[in-house]
């Protein structure tokens, strides 16, 4: 039994205890359906908005039906009661407010209206999940509908309506023959069914959807439509839409105003005409030749004798292709200048199809001819012609010439229908790729470019006034983003006298929102056009996402202000190393400009962040785009949004500039006591709305967390901050620190897990682990399904559909570079049950029979990890991606070698194998042998110069570069120098030697036991039976993860090196790190540190020093030495939040710096270092 509660005199059955926001939320919208008022209602994101608006105005419809049922009883009864302690005055009166209603037919209807259809889809299924079941129905278009496969066959929409209407006018589509039928199918009409739902019943049950939804549409009580079939007057005649006593509801209302203006706008271009005149001439000369086959052609002929299906003469086709021409030359008489248009007033367009015959007296029967002919036109079989020209000539028809006025009240209904709009006449500067039409009746395609005709709408008060008209109840416009209130209101026109801006139901802990005024290197944040492409600031903006990426867990999300700002940024992140710093730490993932690939990437991103083995991954979108626009990010998903800039509209773009001109003039002509917006505050305001609907995907429901980064210095001013939704004002702090901003959103989130635990994702094996997909709908997940599949799957449909995620396979056997399996199989930890044979020229007897089992193993390895490699959208960048794989690819291998003192027999054995079958797959047969024997030859005899001049061959193509680079762990002590020298010479980059790789394995113990006995500092790499790998964690290494293994570093405890030498070799590390500069900036907070003893003042300078690059992250956690006892374990924890490790897992106290070790020598720790300064580098 669902709880309910009584509001306004109404009992609501809601899901759960409401919370107070929820209360309040309804509240308002009772009051808007009670007193037939208008409201506009913002509630954040995560507050079960929809929930709350479905049940309020079911609960009052129901409230409102009691009413009428009341009445009647009463009448029966003739004044006496039937329930003494209840009166009939009593019910249901309350949702009426006064109103007198006889009939059940006077029960207003509610129409529900979102942006999209999956959006509806959601609300379908919110519904779904309360104690209402009213009759429903979702109105859509053929497009989705229509399940006809001859229509579905077409490509262009126009013709499948024209279609499909010759075949319900002939009765020859048999499902929808079956409407009638199966209209009162139970398990239709008690149903509640979306769009999806009812394609699968008319699928199964041979009955057309779309006019079976048409048929449900009568008897609803709730009819569900995305907002443009309400507000477009063409949609609305189209789909029969009664509007009259309804309750109208704008969910996701914030598109509104664009719809509005939208809806009621129009382009002609120069195409358009030329398509319309091409169909018309191809309709002409068919129809001449027709009529001059028969003996009966008169002056008077009619095309209808012939049988044709057109019902219009000759001359009323001819006609139309006149007014065309007509049209073609007045729209280009006018001499406009290249760089701008000519603008006119709206009422201006009247005059300009007047010079084409088309007028409030013509329209009825240019309109009627258009209909004939395109419907024609759409019902012959052959050779496709195109009629959008013609399409479109009809709807300007409709929406220009609206109303039907007498002769005298024709100037003040064009006065009327044209004081929002404005004429702008512009060069046509497209290219249409397609070619127009290839018959030879259509010269005019190949004309001069012409001039486009705008006829653009400024006001959605246009459309919204006109609902008003219709006689609806009232008008509810809700969303998480409608801040600023009253300049929204101030647009629509029309009177919104119930207003509220609701609060969350997070607290406190659940929320940080920062101003990040500077970057780590203290360069000032602006995405303004001055400065958005000046190279310290894309550099300074790199820098800042790379260091908050390191401590925001899980998912984080990237708004850039436009498409072009956000290709401008990664290509100079790429060219200049922070693409590579971030995608070490969270694998990057790129929101495409088209449709069609969107889907895979954001799915390659959601399989990322659930991957155990991730530190998560990284998003980055535009503001106003998909991602930005409801989809849902929660928990894991989205813990952090950073916003890079504010996305002011283009400021140059005409139809802004007329926005803003059409605004100011309107303020200046307002009658007293009336607010509009200027034009400069319509604009600040787009962006605005822009930013608070990309910071709603962050807190998605009320157990969520998250952290908000406002990257640009704008933000800190007080109005801007005045602009941000309400529920996030009170929390926002303003940093001039970069250092500051680590430490406290280190310290949030790590308050943030303990209080509110998620559950530990489950670590996937290769054969059947499983990963657990987002649910858009949910703030949960959804059913786990198989790991490899889908994850093998997804990575498939990337590399097919994105091209800049296009990468060669794994087991592909055309020669491509397999190099990159090496780290896969780091990353997967694969596990071999056979025995492997001891090293790499032992294995060479074994290659042969053995690289098939290789290539079963790889089938399992392409994971969501392929999926998000650098996946930037430029294909002219794939040849970079691949070398920036292989680097580091090298790196691994090289990072493996430095501690090839303790590596077990084993796992020699398997990178040798593994390596062998890389190389078989990368060269052909021959130089594969040829190797093998120059390998086999090496071993026996020593001879490196029949080793170098076989390997050469690997030098002559870049995509083999890697392999000759991994010979180099390989090659014996002796040889490793010159082995070095040989692959610089040949591939312009050498192997990474240093004199220590010289030395043998007798050398090297030696070296090591007279260090131990000099007392110098050693540190060794542990590991426990519970590491996957053994020494450094690889898998860690190449996801970006901590740089050490589960275990860190650790140091034995036997010797000890005197403080000042330890650190005198990190102040040495320090100045060569940092220069003199920012050296200087260190030494002196340490030394005020220690007359202060302020330990937030050192932190936020050695923060921000030392997390400007990745490479000195190892000099903060050596810093620790400096920190005192009682301020160790803050410290610990600070690493930790910055490493991703538990704090117990960094070793930083000064005894640790200074403890000696037996084994390895302290050479182990710059071999470290090197490797993270090289990768750098790279």
């Amino acid at each position: 039994m669902m709880p309910s509660l009584s509001l306004n005199g109404v009992t609501v059955n809601f899901p759960f205890p409401p919370y107070d926001c929820q209360k309040d939320y309804m509240q308002k919208v009772l009051q808007c359906l009670q007193e037939r008022v208008n409201g506009v209602l913002e509630s954040p994101t995560g507050t079960g908005k929809t929930l709350c608006l479905l049940c309020a105005t079911l609960a009052w419809r129901e409230n409102f039906k009691d009413t009428i049922s009341a009445r009647k009883i009463a009448q029966r009864l003739g004044g006496e009661e039937m329930f003494p302690d209840t009166p009939l005055s009593s019910w249901g009166t309350a949702a009426t407010d006064g109103d007198t209603p006889t009939f059940y037919t006077d029960i207003p209807k509610i129409i529900y209206a979102s942006r999209t259809h999956s959006q509806l889809t959601q609300v379908v299924n919110e519904l779904k999940n309360t104690s209402y079941r009213p009759k429903v129905c979702v109105l859509g278009s053929r497009e989705q509908l229509c399940i006809n496969p001859e229509v579905m066959r077409q490509d262009s929409n126009h013709v499948k309506v024209h279609m499909c209407r010759a075949k319900v006018s002939t009765r020859s589509c048999v499902y929808y023959n079956n409407v009638d039928e199966k209209s009162t199918d139970r398990d239709l009409t008690n149903s509640i069914l979306d769009m999806e739902d009812l394609v699968k019943f008319g699928n199964k049950n041979r009955v057309c959807p779309y006019y079976l939804s048409r048929s449900m549409k009568t008897q609803a009580d709730v009819i569900f439509m995305p907002y443009n079939y309400l507000l477009d007057p063409k949609s609305r005649r189209a789909h029969n839409i009664e509007l009259n006593g309804a309750v109208v509801i704008f969910d996701e209302a914030h598109n509104v105003e664009k719809t509005c203006e939208e809806s009621t706008s129009f382009d002609l271009t120069p195409y358009d005409i030329a398509s319309a005149i091409s169909a018309v001439d191809r309709l002409l000369v068919e129809q001449a030749k027709e009529a001059s086959s028969r003996d009966s052609v008169t002056q008077d002929f009619n095309v209808e004798s012939l049988n044709s299906g057109l019902k219009i003469e000759i001359d009323t086709i001819a006609k139309i292709k006149q007014i065309l021409l007509d049209l073609e030359a007045a729209i280009d008489s006018y001499e406009v200048p290249s760089d701008k248009g000519i603008t006119k007033p709206g009422i201006f367009i009247y005059e300009l199809l007047e010079r084409a015959h088309l007028t409030y007296s013509s329209k009825t029967a240019v309109y009627e001819a258009l209909d004939q002919i395109t419907g024609y036109l759409a019902g012959q079989s052959g050779i496709f012609l195109n009629t959008s020209g013609l399409q479109k000539l009809s709807d300007i028809i409709q929406l220009v010439f609206c109303g039907e006025p007498s002769e005298k009240d024709r100037q003040q209904q064009m006065q009327s229908n044209t004081a929002h709009f404005k004429v702008h006449i512009h060069q046509d500067t497209s290219h249409h790729k397609k070619k127009q039409n290839t018959d030879v009746w259509g010269p005019s395609t190949s004309k001069k470019q012409g001039n486009i005709l705008s006829y653009w709408c400024f006001s959605p008060g246009f459309s919204m006034q006109d609902l008003v008209n219709q006689g609806v109840r009232c008008i509810i416009l809700t969303s998480g983003t409608l801040s600023p209130l009253s300049s929204f209101t101030s647009e629509m026109r029309i009177k919104f006298p119930v207003c509220l801006e609701n609060s969350h139901v997070i607290e406190r802990d659940q929320i940080f929102v920062s101003v990040v005024e500077q970057g780590p290197d203290e360069v000032r944040l602006s995405s303004a056009f001055d400065r958005r492409f000046v190279p310290e600031n894309m550099s300074s903006l790199g820098s800042t996402v790379a260091n908050l990426s390191r401590v925001v867990p899980h998912g984080l999300l990237v708004f850039f202000p436009s498409f072009f700002l956000m290709e401008k940024n990664l290509e100079f992140w790429r060219a200049n190393g922070h693409a590579d710093r971030i995608e070490k730490i969270k694998p990057m993932f790129v929101e495409p400009k088209g449709k069609s690939n969107f889907t895979e990437v954001i799915d390659g991103y959601y399989n990322k962040v659930n991957d155990p083995a991730s530190r998560g991954g990284s998003f980055f979108a535009v503001c106003r785009g998909k991602a930005s626009e409801g989809l849902d990010f929660a928990n894991t998903f989205g813990r952090g949004v950073i916003i890079t800039g504010l996305p002011f509209p283009p400021k140059m773009d005409p139809r802004v500039i007329l926005k803003m001109q059409f605004l100011d003039d309107m303020n200046r002509k307002k009658p007293p006591g009336v607010k509009y917006l200027s034009g400069q505050e319509w604009y600040r305001q787009q962006a605005f709305r822009a930013v608070n609907q990309a910071i709603g995907r962050v807190i998605r429901h009320k157990d969520d967390y998250g952290a908000i980064f406002l990257c640009d210095q704008r933000f800190k001013s007080t109005d801007a901050r005045a602009n941000l939704p309400s529920w996030v004002r009170p929390y926002v702090r303003v940093y001039d620190n970069f250092g500051n901003i680590v430490r406290d959103v280190s310290q949030f989130f790590r308050v943030a897990q303990k209080m509110r635990p998620v559950v530990e994702k489950k670590a996937a094996s290769d054969s059947c682990g499983a990963a657990c997909l987002p649910d858009t709908q949910s703030s949960g997940f959804t059913s786990c399904s198989s790991y490899q599949s889908s994850q093998t799957q997804k990575a498939k449909a990337l590399d097919a559909h994105t091209p800049s995620l296009k990468r060669r396979r794994l087991n592909d056997h055309t020669g491509a570079p397999g190099m990159s399996k090496i780290c896969i199989e780091y990353e997967c930890e694969v596990q071999e049950s056979h025995r492997r044979p001891a090293n790499l020229l032992d294995a060479l007897e074994q290659g042969d029979h053995r690289c098939g089992d290789e290539d079963d193993a790889a089938v399992g390895e392409e994971k969501a990890d392929r999926l998000s490699t650098m996946s930037l959208q430029y294909d002219k960048k794939v040849d970079d991606e691949l070398r920036g794989g292989k680097r580091k690819i090298k790196l691994v291998q090289e990072q493996r070698t430095t501690a090839s003192q303790v590596l077990s027999e084993e796992n020699k054995a398997s990178r040798a194998k593994t390596f062998l079958a890389e190389m078989k797959k990368s060269l052909s047969q021959v130089n594969f042998e040829r190797v093998v024997q120059a390998l086999q030859t090496y071993k026996k005899t020593d001879n490196l110069d029949l080793l170098l001049t076989e390997t050469a061959v690997l030098a002559e193509d870049s995509n083999t570069h890697s392999l000759l680079w991994g010979f180099y762990q390989f090659v014996r002590p002796h040889h490793k120098k010159r082995f070095d020298e040989k692959c610089q010479e040949l591939t312009g980059r050498g192997c990474g030697y240093k004199p220590d790789h010289s030395l043998s394995k007798d050398e090297k113990r030696a070296l090591m036991l007279h260090s131990a006995t000099d007392g110098k500092p050693k540190v060794v790499l542990t590991s426990t039976g519970t590491s996957g790998c053994s020494q450094l964690n690889t898998q860690q290494l190449n996801q970006g993860g901590h740089h050490l293994n589960h275990q860190g570093l650790r140091e034995t405890q036997t010797g000890s090196a005197p403080k000042t030498e330890v650190h005198g070799v990190f102040l040495a590390d320090v100045k060569k790190a940092l220069k003199a500069e920012k050296s200087a900036q260190l030494f002196q907070a340490i030394r005020s540190y220690k007359m202060t003893d302020n330990y937030e003042n050192l932190v936020t300078t050695v923060v921000s020093l030392f997390t400007e690059k990745d490479e000195d992250f190892n000099l903060l956690v050596r810093f620790g030495m400096f920190i005192r006892p009682h301020h160790k374990k803050q410290y610990k924890e600070m690493l930790a939040a910055l490493g991703g490790q538990p704090a117990d897992v960094l070793a930083v106290s000064e005894d640790q710096q200074t403890n000696a070790s037996s084994s390895p020598s302290l050479k182990t720790q710059s071999k470290i270092s090197s490797f993270f300064s090289s990768s750098q580098r790279k």
